[in-house]
């Protein structure tokens, strides 16, 4: 005899395999890496950091 299978778990993991799917084509067509993020972060903040020290006093 074959093995028996729960259908519910069946229909949902197949489901959550799509949603994984669907999430990682979204992530490549529409996204950027946390890493790629973490370093337009710093960078901006080095970028503001460096500036801060050559802005005129003001009275």
């Amino acid at each position: 005899m074959g093995e028996i299978v729960n259908l519910n778990r069946a229909k949902k993991q197949r489901e959550r395999e799509e949603a994984a799917r669907l999430a990682r084509e979204n992530r490549v067509r529409h996204g950027r890496t946390g890493a790629q993020k973490e370093n337009d972060r710093r960078a901006e903040q080095r970028r503001r950091h460096a500036l801060d020290g050559k802005l005129p006093e003001s009275e």
